[in-house]
């Protein structure tokens, strides 16, 4: 008699023993088959996991009791279960509730229409890999781990999401905040460090006022109470023998990416488009800034994100795209297209184009002034990353005046204490307060 199949859906991010007892139990039925969940598979329904698809693969063929180790590109096993048709399906029973349990569903239907059976390991109290993944948040990360992650991001997501962060605490939200959406926990995936309100932050215009030592100092500030990956604002980003320098910093603590702007001059917010004097950088001269900082890198994982100006400064989408192609030519990673106008509808017209003219890197947007658009219509017109790169502060701002106008008014706090946050909130906020 042959021996019976046994096929074992599984993340193993961090294997605990949890997974151990249930690789246990499937071995016992027979020859085992892990499909182990791609990071894509992982990310669309929670976080990006910690590991690599190929590490966490290294670690499951380790073990004695599996026979082979094969992907599993979705969360729905169908495809993997229709080509294998195994005796046995084991899973924990922690997936009859929540985004699993469709899942579930699924798979009991089709395993039962070639007499197959599922078997349900009952959850091993007291462990999980999400408990595990929140202590190594607390824990801390390194710069090679955390800047190696927006890759990952942007390949296994259909769209990575960036919250602007001004200071520690505003990078600790973005870090921990989470809603449960139609059964998929979401968060940010990333960190933009702004100009813009990191000069405001400190009181000083936008005018690259603050000096690159007082940017990289806000930069180490967020990452020492963070996990999650950054993308830097350079504006733009100086002559290239600073951008170089810039870079290698940047490399050195952690940063993922830097986006640069073909803008020269004294710099100005996008947002006033020609309302003030703003001069387009040569396509020549900016090409050899983007070179400048692609020598000036030593590991692959560092982005070179180039800001394109031309829709900003009513230029149009021909120059657009040009520049696009030179960019991209001359080392560009990725490529940011801003715009403010009211609406969308250049901002599609050039990621329509954009695709239609081949060019096969990230595409970045920040739909600042055209806020009514959603993310997945941005991902469906081809856009993998987007940025919301200035709510953090602009929220903060009007909540302080608010308080600030009551104590002053009333002559004492106690109105103010239901727009505050409570005392004992913060203590817990912070991790070794208390």
């Amino acid at each position: 008699m042959s021996k019976k199949t046994v096929y074992v859906g599984m993340s193993a991010d961090l294997v605990h023993p949890g997974h151990i007892n249930i690789l246990k139990v499937a071995a016992s039925l027979g020859e085992v088959t892990v499909g182990l969940l791609t990071d894509a598979a992982i990310a669309s329904y929670k976080r990006l996991p910690y590991l690599t698809y190929e590490q966490r693969k290294t670690v499951i063929e380790n073990f004695s009791s599996v026979a082979q180790v094969i992907p599993q590109a979705t969360l729905d096993y169908s495809k993997n279960l229709q080509q294998l048709k195994p005796d046995f399906v084991v899973h924990g029973d922690d997936w009859k509730v929540g985004v699993q349990a469709k899942t579930r569903q699924r798979v009991e239907e089709l395993i039962s229409s070639w007499g197959g059976e599922l078997v349900e390991v009952p959850y091993t109290q007291g462990i999980s890999s999400t408990q595990l993944h929140g202590a190594l948040k607390e824990i801390g990360t390194t710069p090679d781990i955390r800047m190696k992650r927006l890759r990952r991001l942007i390949d296994s997501k259909s769209v990575v999401r960036v919250m602007e962060v001004h200071n520690g605490l505003s990078g600790l939200i973005v870090e921990r905040t989470q809603v449960n959406c139609e059964h998929k926990l979401l968060e940010f995936d990333a960190m933009w460090s702004s100009s813009l309100t990191d000069s405001t932050a400190k009181g000083k215009p936008d005018i690259e006022a603050v000096d690159m030592t007082a940017r990289l100092a806000t930069v180490n500030e967020i990452f020492e109470v963070t996990t999650k990956p950054m993308i830097f604002d350079a504006d733009t980003g100086g002559l290239p023998e600073h951008f170089a320098f810039t870079v290698r910093n940047l490399e050195r603590l952690g940063v993922s990416a830097v986006i640069i702007e073909d803008k020269i001059g004294l710099k100005r917010n996008s947002l006033l488009g020609n309302d003030v004097v703003q001069q387009q950088a040569s396509i020549e001269s900016f090409c050899d800034k983007i070179k400048a900082g692609k020598l000036a890198q030593i590991t692959q994982d560092f982005m070179i994100v180039a800001r394109i100006e031309s829709l900003i400064l009513d230029k149009g989408q021909e120059d657009a795209l040009i520049r696009t192609r030179a960019y991209i030519e001359s080392g560009a990673d990725a490529i940011m297209i801003h715009s403010r106008k009211p609406d969308a509808d250049e901002i599609l017209a050039y990621c329509k184009a954009f695709r239609k003219w081949g060019f096969n890197v990230p595409l970045v947007v920040v739909p600042t002034s055209y806020n009514q658009i959603t993310e997945s219509q941005l991902s469906d017109a081809g856009v993998n990353v987007v940025i919301y790169a200035n709510h953090m502060l602009r929220a903060a701002y009007p909540g302080m005046v608010k308080v600030a106008k009551s104590i002053l008014a009333n002559q004492r706090s106690a109105e103010a204490e239901t727009d505050c946050m409570p005392i004992n909130d913060i203590l817990e906020l912070i991790p070794g307060t208390h």
